[in-house]
């Protein structure tokens, strides 16, 4: 490991978070790993019940780069690090899980290490938004990046189980600066969740690196174990977590995956898996497109997020307004009860799953003014202002993520609310109960409440 990694530009490349961590008593550093990873195939196709047993097929070289985001003062580590596999589906890394639940973290005292694991990440070369090819770090910053080398994706699980023990320590150059880990926790979001289905049963059996597992966003596929310019090996659809994990899984998912293809692997809660699904949510949204890059939980993000009548398109400039719901909120919820679950056993409440229709494709009841039924449930569906839904927006090709916003009309709210007061009194009950259950914390609760205070439904126009 070498590091702290500075020059070039002078900062790391990553599609993160913009606020001061200073001002929240954190601090941040790059650091290279290097070494021989392995790729892993099977002598048996894969099952769907994630049951595998995998062995070292072939050997490269690699250097890639991690971020570590850890407390300045060592009294405030709580001694888990979360380590987030970085998203590379618009062809550069980016961390959403950071981006979502990243105050959680903070307030905790854990610490965040964000994994360049992919090639996309490090050497680029896949489309992005716009149809416009990227170049990964090494194109990013030549002068920072240039030593780095990704050998293929086949290798990018082994390269993870790096990171996750460089983590752990004891190294020459320490990336937590000293702090003393006692639980390393991995995360991975959307197509990074697909690779930590993968991970989850095939690696984690062999390696053991990780002690819980999130994996949020996921579809009824995950990533191959095997990839060009091996001969693959596939995943069979609706594969499942293995049932023999040993350690903490949490399965977090939207609407917008639910509706996508999530539904064929659905799978009953144990004493080591949970799956948590969230009405009036969307894979992405106004959160992780803006509000959450500048999040440090002051309450600004949830006026915001009230504030129907001002959403928009986003920054892809969607044909309608895209989802404000409350993804975050239970996300930071999500990361709480998993760190707990690790800690001392407690386990997560179980949630609800959401309302589904007969039949495929998947689609999720609907009360009359279009927000879902069952899943777990918050004040911004419970005492709605809008439609939210994580279904049904266009206008570009990422744009079906994004969900949608639909602001009630003057009736519905009258139907609603006799006034102001009535409002906020139904979104104060309906905030409690979702705290009650576990789904919401008190400090995302307290904003959004203060936020209803502020809001203007139910007064005269």
């Amino acid at each position: 490991m070498t590091g702290p990694i500075t020059g070039g530009k002078g900062r790391p490349n990553l599609l993160t978070t913009t606020f001061d961590l200073a001002s929240v008593g954190y601090e941040r550093a790059e650091y290279f790993i290097s070494g021989t990873a392995t790729a892993f195939s099977s002598a048996r196709p894969l099952t769907p019940d994630g049951t595998w047993t995998v062995e070292p097929e072939h050997t490269d070289r690699y250097e890639t780069r991690i971020l570590v985001v850890r407390p300045s003062e060592p009294a405030k580590f709580n001694g888990t690090v979360f380590v987030e596999w970085h998203n590379v589906t618009a062809g550069f890394d980016s961390s959403p899980g950071w981006i979502l639940a990243h105050n959680e973290t903070l307030r905790s005292g854990a610490a965040w290490v964000g994994v360049s694991a992919q090639a996309a990440g490090v050497s680029g070369d896949t489309p992005a938004v716009g149809g416009v090819r990227q170049g990964g770090l090494k194109a990013a910053d030549p002068e920072r990046y240039g030593s780095l080398h990704h050998p293929g994706d086949s290798y990018s699980y082994d390269i993870f189980s790096h990171a996750g023990l460089a983590v752990r320590g004891p190294e020459p150059s320490d990336p937590l600066g000293g702090l003393a880990v006692e639980r390393v926790i991995a995360l991975g979001e959307s197509q990074s969740a697909f690779r930590m289905v993968t991970y989850i049963n095939a690696i984690q059996p062999v390696a053991g690196v990780f002690d819980g597992f999130l994996v949020h966003s996921r579809a009824t596929d995950a990533a191959p174990l095997l990839s060009s310019p091996f001969p693959g090996i596939t995943v069979p659809d609706a594969t499942i977590i293995r049932s023999d994990v040993g350690v903490p899984v949490l399965s977090f998912q939207t609407e917008t995956d639910v509706r996508l293809g999530h539904f064929p692997p659905r799978q009953a809660d144990t004493d080591q898996f949970r799956l948590w699904e969230v009405a009036g949510t969307a894979h992405a949204d106004s959160y992780t497109a803006g509000l959450g890059f500048r999040d440090t939980g002051d309450g600004r993000a949830e006026v915001r997020l009230l504030d129907v009548a001002n959403a928009d398109g986003g920054p892809l400039r969607c044909s309608e307004p895209i989802n404000a719901g409350p993804q975050y909120a239970v996300l930071n919820a999500a990361l709480f009860h998993l760190n707990r679950w690790v800690r001392d056993g407690t386990q997560p409440p179980p949630a609800p799953r959401l309302e589904l229709e007969p039949g495929l494709p998947a689609t999720i009841k609907r009360d009359q003014h279009g927000n879902a039924l069952g899943g777990i449930r918050t004040p911004l569906v419970d005492a709605p202002n809008a439609t939210l839904r994580g279904d049904g927006n266009a206008g570009g090709a990422l744009c079906q993520l994004f969900g949608r916003t639909i602001p009630f009309d003057s009736a519905t709210m009258a139907s609603l609310y006799e006034n102001h007061d009535d409002y906020v009194a139904k979104f104060l009950a309906a905030t409690d109960r979702a705290v009650n259950a576990g789904f919401l914390l008190p400090f995302e609760a307290k904003n959004l409440a203060a936020a209803a205070g502020l809001s203007k439904v139910g007064n005269p126009s």
